[in-house]
Protein backbone atom coordinates (compact mmCIF):
# COMPACT_ATOMS: atom_id res chain seq x y z
CA UNK A 1 0.00 0.00 0.00
CA UNK A 2 1.74 3.09 -1.12
CA UNK A 3 2.04 6.35 0.99
CA UNK A 4 0.71 9.42 0.04
CA UNK A 5 4.58 10.69 -0.17
CA UNK A 6 5.60 7.50 -2.40
CA UNK A 7 2.70 8.34 -4.73
CA UNK A 8 3.51 12.05 -5.18
CA UNK A 9 7.57 10.78 -5.94
CA UNK A 10 5.71 8.17 -8.23
CA UNK A 11 4.38 10.91 -10.14
CA UNK A 12 6.93 13.14 -10.31
CA UNK A 13 9.77 10.87 -11.44
CA UNK A 14 7.47 9.37 -14.18
CA UNK A 15 7.26 12.62 -15.58
CA UNK A 16 10.73 13.47 -15.25
CA UNK A 17 11.66 9.98 -17.03
CA UNK A 18 9.26 11.49 -19.96
CA UNK A 19 11.48 14.43 -20.35
CA UNK A 20 9.42 17.00 -18.08
CA UNK A 21 11.12 19.55 -15.14
CA UNK A 22 10.85 18.83 -11.95
CA UNK A 23 9.04 22.79 -10.82
CA UNK A 24 8.88 23.28 -7.05
CA UNK A 25 5.59 24.23 -6.26
CA UNK A 26 4.91 28.03 -6.07
CA UNK A 27 3.69 29.93 -3.03
CA UNK A 28 0.50 29.76 -2.13
CA UNK A 29 0.32 33.80 -2.80
CA UNK A 30 0.46 34.13 -6.38
CA UNK A 31 3.41 36.28 -7.76
CA UNK A 32 1.90 36.44 -11.19
CA UNK A 33 -1.89 37.08 -10.52
CA UNK A 34 -2.69 40.06 -7.75
CA UNK A 35 -6.84 38.89 -8.56
CA UNK A 36 -6.13 35.78 -7.12
CA UNK A 37 -6.05 35.13 -3.47
CA UNK A 38 -4.68 31.71 -3.59
CA UNK A 39 -2.70 29.50 -5.69
CA UNK A 40 -6.02 27.10 -6.71
CA UNK A 41 -4.45 24.72 -8.98
CA UNK A 42 -1.11 23.66 -10.66
CA UNK A 43 -1.33 26.08 -13.52
CA UNK A 44 -1.42 29.28 -11.71
CA UNK A 45 2.17 29.55 -11.76
CA UNK A 46 2.74 28.37 -15.18
CA UNK A 47 -0.45 31.39 -16.48
CA UNK A 48 1.80 33.11 -18.12
CA UNK A 49 4.00 30.51 -20.20
CA UNK A 50 0.39 29.53 -21.47
CA UNK A 51 -0.93 32.70 -22.65
CA UNK A 52 2.71 33.45 -24.40
CA UNK A 53 3.68 36.51 -22.43
CA UNK A 54 6.57 34.00 -20.63
CA UNK A 55 8.67 31.39 -22.00
CA UNK A 56 11.34 29.52 -19.76
CA UNK A 57 14.30 26.79 -20.46
CA UNK A 58 11.77 23.92 -20.70
CA UNK A 59 8.70 23.01 -22.55
CA UNK A 60 7.67 20.44 -20.39
CA UNK A 61 6.98 20.51 -16.52
CA UNK A 62 5.63 18.30 -13.65
CA UNK A 63 4.44 19.40 -10.28
CA UNK A 64 3.22 18.79 -6.90
CA UNK A 65 1.78 22.12 -6.22
CA UNK A 66 0.18 22.92 -2.77
CA UNK A 67 -3.47 24.93 -2.91
CA UNK A 68 -5.29 26.26 -0.82
CA UNK A 69 -9.84 26.72 -1.53
CA UNK A 70 -10.92 28.86 1.46
CA UNK A 71 -13.21 31.92 0.01
CA UNK A 72 -13.96 33.68 -2.76
CA UNK A 73 -15.30 31.27 -6.07
CA UNK A 74 -13.76 27.75 -4.70
CA UNK A 75 -14.67 28.39 -0.76
CA UNK A 76 -15.18 24.19 1.16
CA UNK A 77 -14.68 25.84 4.52
CA UNK A 78 -18.03 25.13 5.59
CA UNK A 79 -17.67 21.63 4.41
CA UNK A 80 -14.06 20.65 5.67
CA UNK A 81 -14.76 17.67 8.17
CA UNK A 82 -18.02 16.82 7.61
CA UNK A 83 -17.53 14.94 3.96
CA UNK A 84 -14.83 12.30 2.44
CA UNK A 85 -13.46 15.01 0.19
CA UNK A 86 -13.08 18.85 0.92
CA UNK A 87 -10.38 20.36 1.99
CA UNK A 88 -9.02 23.41 2.79
CA UNK A 89 -5.33 22.43 1.61
CA UNK A 90 -4.54 20.02 -0.69
CA UNK A 91 -1.65 19.05 -3.77
CA UNK A 92 -2.34 18.73 -7.27
CA UNK A 93 0.00 17.11 -9.21
CA UNK A 94 0.32 17.94 -12.40
CA UNK A 95 2.13 17.93 -16.40
CA UNK A 96 2.19 20.61 -18.21
CA UNK A 97 3.13 21.01 -22.01
CA UNK A 98 3.92 24.30 -23.22
CA UNK A 99 3.36 24.21 -26.93
CA UNK A 100 5.28 20.59 -27.23
CA UNK A 101 2.62 17.55 -26.84
CA UNK A 102 -1.08 17.64 -27.21
CA UNK A 103 -3.27 15.10 -27.01
CA UNK A 104 -1.57 11.84 -28.99
CA UNK A 105 0.98 11.92 -26.14
CA UNK A 106 -0.78 13.35 -23.27
CA UNK A 107 -3.31 10.50 -22.60
CA UNK A 108 -0.97 7.46 -23.22
CA UNK A 109 1.24 9.57 -20.24
CA UNK A 110 -2.06 9.34 -18.28
CA UNK A 111 -3.27 5.70 -18.70
CA UNK A 112 0.62 4.32 -18.60
CA UNK A 113 0.95 6.23 -15.11
CA UNK A 114 -2.11 5.39 -13.55
CA UNK A 115 -2.26 1.62 -15.22
CA UNK A 116 1.06 0.94 -15.02
CA UNK A 117 3.32 2.80 -12.27
CA UNK A 118 0.34 2.87 -9.88
CA UNK A 119 -1.24 -0.06 -10.81
CA UNK A 120 -4.70 1.28 -10.91
CA UNK A 121 -6.61 -2.20 -12.29
CA UNK A 122 -7.88 -0.80 -15.74
CA UNK A 123 -11.34 -2.63 -15.15
CA UNK A 124 -12.27 0.19 -12.46
CA UNK A 125 -11.71 3.54 -14.68
CA UNK A 126 -14.06 5.30 -17.11
CA UNK A 127 -13.40 8.72 -18.79
CA UNK A 128 -15.16 12.03 -20.01
CA UNK A 129 -14.55 13.75 -22.84
CA UNK A 130 -16.41 17.10 -24.40
CA UNK A 131 -19.03 15.72 -26.38
CA UNK A 132 -17.53 17.17 -29.87
CA UNK A 133 -13.97 16.33 -28.84
CA UNK A 134 -14.09 13.10 -31.57
CA UNK A 135 -10.14 13.22 -30.93
CA UNK A 136 -9.91 12.44 -27.55
CA UNK A 137 -12.59 9.74 -27.78
CA UNK A 138 -11.14 8.01 -30.38
CA UNK A 139 -7.59 8.62 -28.83
CA UNK A 140 -9.33 6.67 -25.50
CA UNK A 141 -10.11 3.70 -27.84
CA UNK A 142 -6.98 3.07 -29.12
CA UNK A 143 -4.81 3.55 -26.01
CA UNK A 144 -6.91 1.85 -23.38
CA UNK A 145 -8.62 0.14 -25.81
CA UNK A 146 -11.62 1.50 -23.26
CA UNK A 147 -15.83 0.44 -24.76
CA UNK A 148 -17.88 3.40 -25.98
CA UNK A 149 -19.95 2.78 -22.54
CA UNK A 150 -16.83 3.95 -20.81
CA UNK A 151 -16.00 7.39 -22.54
CA UNK A 152 -18.84 9.20 -21.65
CA UNK A 153 -19.64 12.49 -23.73
CA UNK A 154 -20.42 15.24 -21.79
CA UNK A 155 -21.84 18.62 -23.42
CA UNK A 156 -21.38 21.04 -19.90
CA UNK A 157 -18.81 23.17 -18.86
CA UNK A 158 -17.75 20.26 -16.98
CA UNK A 159 -15.64 19.06 -19.61
CA UNK A 160 -14.52 22.74 -21.14
CA UNK A 161 -12.07 24.44 -18.95
CA UNK A 162 -11.95 28.20 -19.14
CA UNK A 163 -9.09 30.25 -17.58
CA UNK A 164 -11.58 33.05 -17.47
CA UNK A 165 -14.26 35.15 -19.44
CA UNK A 166 -11.42 35.36 -21.93
CA UNK A 167 -7.91 33.94 -22.50
CA UNK A 168 -6.88 30.28 -23.43
CA UNK A 169 -9.74 27.54 -22.82
CA UNK A 170 -9.95 23.74 -24.23
CA UNK A 171 -11.63 20.78 -24.08
CA UNK A 172 -10.82 18.46 -21.20
CA UNK A 173 -11.07 14.99 -20.40
CA UNK A 174 -11.65 13.57 -16.65
CA UNK A 175 -10.14 10.26 -15.46
CA UNK A 176 -12.84 8.70 -13.27
CA UNK A 177 -12.74 5.56 -10.54
CA UNK A 178 -15.57 3.76 -9.61
CA UNK A 179 -15.43 2.67 -5.60
CA UNK A 180 -18.15 -0.43 -6.64
CA UNK A 181 -21.44 -0.79 -6.31
CA UNK A 182 -21.07 -0.64 -1.95
CA UNK A 183 -21.19 3.16 -2.49
CA UNK A 184 -23.97 5.33 -3.52
CA UNK A 185 -23.76 7.16 -6.82
CA UNK A 186 -23.98 7.16 -10.65
CA UNK A 187 -21.76 7.34 -13.48
CA UNK A 188 -20.97 11.22 -14.19
CA UNK A 189 -23.76 13.18 -16.17
CA UNK A 190 -26.13 10.60 -14.53
CA UNK A 191 -28.62 12.56 -12.26
CA UNK A 192 -26.23 10.75 -9.32
CA UNK A 193 -23.16 11.92 -10.71
CA UNK A 194 -22.60 13.82 -6.93
CA UNK A 195 -22.52 10.42 -5.12
CA UNK A 196 -19.67 8.53 -4.21
CA UNK A 197 -18.86 5.65 -6.10
CA UNK A 198 -17.61 7.21 -9.18
CA UNK A 199 -14.58 9.93 -8.22
CA UNK A 200 -12.48 11.90 -10.70
CA UNK A 201 -8.93 11.29 -10.08
CA UNK A 202 -7.50 13.43 -12.81
CA UNK A 203 -8.13 15.94 -15.38
CA UNK A 204 -6.60 16.81 -18.67
CA UNK A 205 -6.91 20.18 -19.83
CA UNK A 206 -6.21 20.23 -23.94
CA UNK A 207 -5.53 24.39 -24.24
CA UNK A 208 -5.92 24.95 -27.91
CA UNK A 209 -8.40 27.65 -28.21
CA UNK A 210 -8.49 31.45 -26.90
CA UNK A 211 -11.79 33.61 -26.53
CA UNK A 212 -12.46 36.66 -26.87
CA UNK A 213 -15.30 39.61 -25.02
CA UNK A 214 -17.64 38.74 -27.99
CA UNK A 215 -17.50 34.94 -27.22
CA UNK A 216 -15.68 34.34 -30.18
CA UNK A 217 -12.81 31.40 -30.30
CA UNK A 218 -9.57 31.07 -32.64
CA UNK A 219 -6.98 28.88 -32.23
CA UNK A 220 -3.74 29.07 -30.19
CA UNK A 221 -0.81 29.14 -32.45
CA UNK A 222 0.56 26.67 -29.97
CA UNK A 223 -1.79 23.68 -28.63
CA UNK A 224 -0.64 23.33 -24.69
CA UNK A 225 -1.33 20.49 -21.69
CA UNK A 226 -2.93 20.95 -18.82
CA UNK A 227 -3.46 18.51 -15.80
CA UNK A 228 -4.36 18.07 -12.30
CA UNK A 229 -4.76 15.02 -10.22
CA UNK A 230 -5.71 15.46 -6.58
CA UNK A 231 -3.15 13.12 -4.69
CA UNK A 232 -5.55 12.75 -1.54
CA UNK A 233 -8.31 10.95 -3.69
CA UNK A 234 -5.59 8.47 -5.48
CA UNK A 235 -3.67 7.90 -2.06
CA UNK A 236 -7.34 7.12 -0.65
CA UNK A 237 -8.11 4.92 -3.97
CA UNK A 238 -4.58 2.72 -3.43
CA UNK A 239 -5.17 2.69 0.41
CA UNK A 240 -8.53 1.00 0.18
CA UNK A 241 -10.80 3.70 0.90
CA UNK A 242 -13.20 6.07 -0.12
CA UNK A 243 -12.49 8.53 2.67
CA UNK A 244 -9.48 11.21 2.12
CA UNK A 245 -8.83 12.05 5.73
CA UNK A 246 -8.46 7.99 6.13
CA UNK A 247 -5.76 8.28 4.17
CA UNK A 248 -1.68 7.33 5.92
CA UNK A 249 -0.57 11.47 5.85
CA UNK A 250 -4.05 12.77 7.35
CA UNK A 251 -4.90 10.04 9.37
CA UNK A 252 -1.28 10.38 11.36
CA UNK A 253 -2.74 14.44 11.89
CA UNK A 254 -5.67 13.10 13.32
CA UNK A 255 -4.25 11.05 15.62
CA UNK A 256 -1.87 13.52 16.74
CA UNK A 257 -4.56 15.80 17.00
CA UNK A 258 -6.48 13.09 19.23
CA UNK A 259 -3.04 12.46 21.51
CA UNK A 260 -3.07 16.14 22.36
CA UNK A 261 -6.82 16.24 23.20
CA UNK A 262 -6.55 13.45 25.29
CA UNK A 263 -9.69 11.75 23.40
CA UNK A 264 -10.74 9.00 20.75
CA UNK A 265 -9.58 9.92 17.06
CA UNK A 266 -12.99 7.79 16.04
CA UNK A 267 -15.26 8.50 18.63
CA UNK A 268 -17.63 11.50 19.25
CA UNK A 269 -15.16 14.03 17.89
CA UNK A 270 -14.30 12.73 14.64
CA UNK A 271 -15.40 15.24 13.25
CA UNK A 272 -13.18 18.17 15.50
CA UNK A 273 -10.30 15.99 14.61
CA UNK A 274 -11.04 15.84 10.87
CA UNK A 275 -11.26 19.92 10.79
CA UNK A 276 -8.25 20.58 12.81
CA UNK A 277 -6.26 18.15 10.88
CA UNK A 278 -7.25 19.64 7.56
CA UNK A 279 -6.79 23.63 9.11
CA UNK A 280 -3.10 22.68 10.81
CA UNK A 281 -1.91 22.08 6.68
CA UNK A 282 -3.98 25.13 5.40
CA UNK A 283 -2.41 27.37 8.70
CA UNK A 284 1.00 26.22 8.58
CA UNK A 285 1.57 26.06 4.98
CA UNK A 286 0.10 29.90 5.00
CA UNK A 287 2.38 31.25 7.21
CA UNK A 288 5.19 29.44 6.16
CA UNK A 289 4.64 31.25 3.09
CA UNK A 290 4.47 34.87 4.61
CA UNK A 291 1.09 35.14 5.32
CA UNK A 292 0.32 36.22 8.70
CA UNK A 293 -3.38 36.67 10.81
CA UNK A 294 -5.20 39.99 10.12
CA UNK A 295 -8.50 41.64 9.84
CA UNK A 296 -8.42 41.84 6.10
CA UNK A 297 -7.65 40.72 3.30
CA UNK A 298 -5.31 37.19 3.25
CA UNK A 299 -4.77 37.35 6.52
CA UNK A 300 -8.34 37.30 7.39
CA UNK A 301 -8.84 34.16 5.78
CA UNK A 302 -5.90 32.55 7.65
CA UNK A 303 -7.45 34.18 10.96
CA UNK A 304 -10.64 32.23 10.21
CA UNK A 305 -9.04 28.93 9.84
CA UNK A 306 -7.26 29.70 12.56
CA UNK A 307 -9.84 29.99 14.85
CA UNK A 308 -12.18 27.49 12.63
CA UNK A 309 -9.84 25.17 13.65
CA UNK A 310 -9.61 26.20 17.16
CA UNK A 311 -13.41 26.25 18.17
CA UNK A 312 -13.01 22.59 17.33
CA UNK A 313 -10.14 22.09 19.54
CA UNK A 314 -12.72 24.19 22.22
CA UNK A 315 -15.59 21.83 21.74
CA UNK A 316 -12.93 18.73 22.52
CA UNK A 317 -12.62 20.35 25.89
CA UNK A 318 -8.98 21.29 25.62
CA UNK A 319 -8.60 24.14 27.73
CA UNK A 320 -4.87 25.21 26.20
CA UNK A 321 -4.02 26.05 22.86
CA UNK A 322 -3.34 22.81 20.82
CA UNK A 323 -2.82 23.79 17.45
CA UNK A 324 0.88 24.90 17.63
CA UNK A 325 1.75 21.41 19.46
CA UNK A 326 0.63 19.38 16.14
CA UNK A 327 3.28 21.18 13.98
CA UNK A 328 6.07 18.47 14.48
CA UNK A 329 3.48 15.82 13.12
CA UNK A 330 2.99 17.97 10.03
CA UNK A 331 6.46 18.63 9.73
CA UNK A 332 7.43 14.89 9.98
CA UNK A 333 5.36 14.79 7.44
CA UNK A 334 5.86 17.01 4.67
CA UNK A 335 8.76 18.63 5.21
CA UNK A 336 10.43 16.36 2.54
CA UNK A 337 8.74 17.59 -0.46
CA UNK A 338 8.37 20.83 1.04
CA UNK A 339 11.58 22.31 3.49
CA UNK A 340 9.59 25.86 3.99
CA UNK A 341 7.45 24.15 6.29
CA UNK A 342 10.94 23.40 8.80
CA UNK A 343 12.37 26.34 8.02
CA UNK A 344 9.10 28.55 9.43
CA UNK A 345 8.23 25.86 11.94
CA UNK A 346 9.42 28.28 15.21
CA UNK A 347 7.54 30.45 13.48
CA UNK A 348 4.21 28.55 13.00
CA UNK A 349 4.37 27.39 16.15
CA UNK A 350 4.62 30.77 17.43
CA UNK A 351 1.97 32.51 15.59
CA UNK A 352 -0.31 29.54 16.70
CA UNK A 353 0.42 30.00 19.90
CA UNK A 354 -0.21 33.38 20.16
CA UNK A 355 -3.42 33.59 17.85
CA UNK A 356 -4.71 30.61 20.06
CA UNK A 357 -3.85 31.80 23.12
CA UNK A 358 -5.84 35.88 21.90
CA UNK A 359 -9.01 33.57 20.69
CA UNK A 360 -9.77 31.59 23.74
CA UNK A 361 -10.19 34.81 25.88
CA UNK A 362 -12.28 36.17 22.94
CA UNK A 363 -14.03 33.11 23.10
CA UNK A 364 -14.26 32.83 26.77
CA UNK A 365 -16.12 36.73 26.11
CA UNK A 366 -17.96 36.31 23.65
CA UNK A 367 -19.77 33.05 24.18
CA UNK A 368 -20.84 34.78 27.93
CA UNK A 369 -22.47 37.51 25.47
CA UNK A 370 -23.96 34.75 23.30
CA UNK A 371 -25.25 33.39 26.01
CA UNK A 372 -27.29 36.38 27.03
CA UNK A 373 -28.27 37.74 23.57
CA UNK A 374 -29.61 33.79 23.33
CA UNK A 375 -31.42 33.30 26.43
CA UNK A 376 -35.08 34.69 25.32
CA UNK A 377 -34.90 33.11 22.11
CA UNK A 378 -36.88 29.27 21.60
CA UNK A 379 -35.60 26.84 18.42
CA UNK A 380 -35.95 28.47 15.33
CA UNK A 381 -35.93 31.96 16.66
CA UNK A 382 -32.93 34.45 14.95
CA UNK A 383 -30.18 35.83 16.82
CA UNK A 384 -30.35 39.98 15.57
CA UNK A 385 -27.70 40.92 13.45
CA UNK A 386 -27.19 43.99 15.65
CA UNK A 387 -26.05 41.27 18.54
CA UNK A 388 -23.77 39.30 15.49
CA UNK A 389 -22.29 42.64 14.59
CA UNK A 390 -21.41 43.73 18.61
CA UNK A 391 -19.90 40.30 18.94
CA UNK A 392 -17.85 40.48 15.46
CA UNK A 393 -17.16 44.61 16.16
CA UNK A 394 -16.16 44.95 19.90
CA UNK A 395 -14.76 41.29 20.39
CA UNK A 396 -13.30 39.94 17.51
CA UNK A 397 -16.00 37.30 16.69
CA UNK A 398 -16.06 35.89 13.05
CA UNK A 399 -19.28 36.06 11.96
CA UNK A 400 -19.11 32.66 10.42
CA UNK A 401 -18.45 31.63 14.19
CA UNK A 402 -21.27 32.56 15.52
CA UNK A 403 -23.63 31.46 12.46
CA UNK A 404 -21.83 27.77 13.68
CA UNK A 405 -23.16 28.40 17.40
CA UNK A 406 -26.74 29.31 16.22
CA UNK A 407 -26.82 26.32 13.96
CA UNK A 408 -25.65 24.19 17.07
CA UNK A 409 -28.10 25.57 18.97
CA UNK A 410 -30.78 25.34 16.47
CA UNK A 411 -30.76 29.61 16.01
CA UNK A 412 -31.39 31.39 12.68
CA UNK A 413 -28.95 34.41 12.09
CA UNK A 414 -30.21 37.54 11.14
CA UNK A 415 -27.57 37.75 8.02
CA UNK A 416 -29.22 41.23 6.41
CA UNK A 417 -29.51 42.79 9.95
CA UNK A 418 -25.56 41.92 10.22
CA UNK A 419 -25.10 43.36 6.77
CA UNK A 420 -26.86 46.31 7.33
CA UNK A 421 -24.77 47.09 10.58
CA UNK A 422 -21.60 46.20 8.55
CA UNK A 423 -21.85 48.92 5.25
CA UNK A 424 -22.37 51.30 7.92
CA UNK A 425 -19.09 50.48 9.32
CA UNK A 426 -17.58 50.84 6.04
CA UNK A 427 -19.54 54.08 5.25
CA UNK A 428 -18.06 55.51 7.90
CA UNK A 429 -14.59 54.35 7.51
CA UNK A 430 -14.70 55.61 4.10
CA UNK A 431 -15.85 58.86 5.02
CA UNK A 432 -12.98 59.12 7.79
CA UNK A 433 -10.79 58.29 5.20
CA UNK A 434 -11.53 61.62 3.43
CA UNK A 435 -9.90 63.52 5.75
CA UNK A 436 -6.44 61.98 6.38
CA UNK A 437 -5.09 62.68 2.91
CA UNK A 438 -2.21 65.06 4.41
CA UNK A 439 1.19 64.13 3.08
CA UNK A 440 3.21 62.47 5.69
CA UNK A 441 6.85 64.40 6.42
CA UNK A 442 9.11 61.74 7.18
CA UNK A 443 12.23 62.56 9.01
CA UNK A 444 15.30 60.83 7.11
CA UNK A 445 17.85 59.73 10.22
CA UNK A 446 19.60 56.92 7.50
CA UNK A 447 18.89 56.11 3.71
CA UNK A 448 19.06 52.75 3.09
CA UNK A 449 17.59 49.73 1.87
CA UNK A 450 14.12 48.62 3.22
CA UNK A 451 14.00 47.19 6.67
CA UNK A 452 15.89 43.61 6.47
CA UNK A 453 13.01 41.10 8.04
CA UNK A 454 14.06 38.54 10.27
CA UNK A 455 10.69 37.27 11.77
CA UNK A 456 11.28 33.91 10.63
CA UNK A 457 13.99 33.39 12.94
CA UNK A 458 13.66 35.57 15.80
CA UNK A 459 11.07 37.88 17.14
CA UNK A 460 13.64 39.93 19.24
CA UNK A 461 15.84 42.26 17.98
CA UNK A 462 18.22 45.38 19.03
CA UNK A 463 18.30 48.02 15.99
CA UNK A 464 18.46 51.61 14.84
CA UNK A 465 15.13 54.08 13.54
CA UNK A 466 15.86 54.55 9.91
CA UNK A 467 13.70 57.78 9.98
CA UNK A 468 10.07 58.85 11.95
CA UNK A 469 7.28 60.67 11.24
CA UNK A 470 3.58 61.75 13.08
CA UNK A 471 0.32 61.81 11.27
CA UNK A 472 -2.92 63.67 11.57
CA UNK A 473 -3.61 61.90 14.24
CA UNK A 474 -0.53 62.14 16.26
CA UNK A 475 0.63 58.19 15.61
CA UNK A 476 4.17 58.40 15.66
CA UNK A 477 5.38 56.02 12.43
CA UNK A 478 8.92 54.27 12.18
CA UNK A 479 11.08 52.52 10.04
CA UNK A 480 13.48 50.38 10.86
CA UNK A 481 16.96 49.07 10.05
CA UNK A 482 15.87 45.51 11.29
CA UNK A 483 11.96 44.31 12.48
CA UNK A 484 10.62 41.21 12.76
CA UNK A 485 7.44 42.42 12.02
CA UNK A 486 5.05 41.68 8.76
Amino acid sequence: MPTLNEIRSTFLNYFAKQGHEIVPSSPLVPRNDPTLMFANSGMVQFKNLFTGVETRDYKRATTAQKCVRAGGKHNDLDNVGYTARHHTFFEMLGNFSFGDYFKSEAIPFAWELVTKELDIPKDKLLVTVYHTDDDAANMWKKVAGLSDDRIIRIATNDNFWMMGPTGPCGPCTEIFYDHGKSFWGGPPGSPEEDGDRFIEIWNLVFMQHEQFEDGSKTDLPNQSIDTGMGIERVAALLQGTNDNYSTDLIRSLIEASAHATSSDPDGPGKTHHRVIADHLRSTSFLIADGVMPSNDGRGYVLRRIMRRAMRHAHLLGSQDPVMHRLVPALVQQMSAAYPELSQAQALIEETLLQEETRFKQTLDRGLKLLDDEVAGLGDGDALPGEAAFKLYDTYGFPVDLTRLICEERQLELDEAGFEVCMEAQRNKARESARFQTAQIEWKEMEVGPHSRFIGYNSYNVETWIRRFAQNESGQWLFTLDTTPFY
